[in-house]
């Protein structure tokens, strides 16, 4: 292994969906200490890390319910859910040894911490994985949002989002079997052509703070790892 990863500080951005395993909705218990372990890895070669985590996994099982409410009703409804992943991904990282805190952008005193800056960052010095929940704690804005608003706030050196393929496609590879893999984009390449990377604010947040976005596989095994380290398979966003 090489001694210094490529990304010093990392925000790590999940979706929900990667919690689920094979599951139609919740939360995979194997697939939660899998993703732990990665997690552990990557603090082993002396990366900082940061996660955050989106809540379809919860949500999608709950949207019959949520049909008819409002926009900001169901948005928190869907931060809450963030939460629950926050706390489950926690209980994964302990039992694999790895020190951790949740932090809420909505307090919730009796399971996680307030977010607070200045906390998190010396959580993230004292060598802790840090989980930032309830998104921005604001509705109308997505979880990528989030992660890229973290992203800056704790001066990370990469914005690292785990998905289902391993990298950006110009079509979906699932479906169109000649789609071709992008190693590098441009933040404007992405924006111009409506790649589906993470939502434009938070294309153009990370623009603004010069924080590169790097999208790879999470359920390839040590993927996070040979990324970190420059081996991976990933496309890399940043400024051309």
């Amino acid at each position: 292994m090489s001694s210094e990863p490529k990304y010093k500080r990392i925000l790590l951005k999940l979706s929900g969906e990667a919690l689920m395993g094979n599951g139609a909705y919740g939360i995979d218990p194997d697939t939660a200490e899998r993703v732990s372990r990665e997690i552990k890895q990557a603090q082993a070669i002396g990366a900082e890390v940061c996660v955050v985590v989106g809540g379809g996994n919860i949500f999608r099982g709950l949207k019959g319910a949520a049909e008819g409410l409002d926009r900001s009703t169901a948005d928190y409804m869907g931060m809450l859910a963030t939460v629950m992943n926050a706390l489950a991904l926690q209980n994964a990282l302990e039992k694999v040894g790895v020190d951790t805190r949740v932090l809420s952008a909505i307090p919730m005193a009796s399971v996680s911490e307030p977010y607070i800056r200045r906390r998190a960052i010396r959580h993230l010095e004292r060598g802790r994985v840090v989980i930032f929940a309830a998104g921005t704690g604001n509705p109308y804005f997505t979880t990528d949002t989030a992660a890229a608003l973290r992203a800056a706030e704790m001066n990370c050196d990469a914005l690292l989002k785990g998905t289902q393929v391993d990298g950006v496609y110009n079509a979906d590879p699932k479906q169109d079997p000649s789609a071709v893999r992008y190693d590098h984009l441009s933040y404007m390449d992405v924006l111009k052509q409506d790649l589906k990377v993470m939502d434009a604010s938070a294309i153009s947040l990370s623009r603004e703070n010069n924080i590169p976005i790097v999208v790879f596989s999470i359920h390839a095994q040590n993927e996070l790892v040979n990324v970190l380290e420059g081996n991976g398979t990933c496309t890399v966003v940043s400024e051309e």
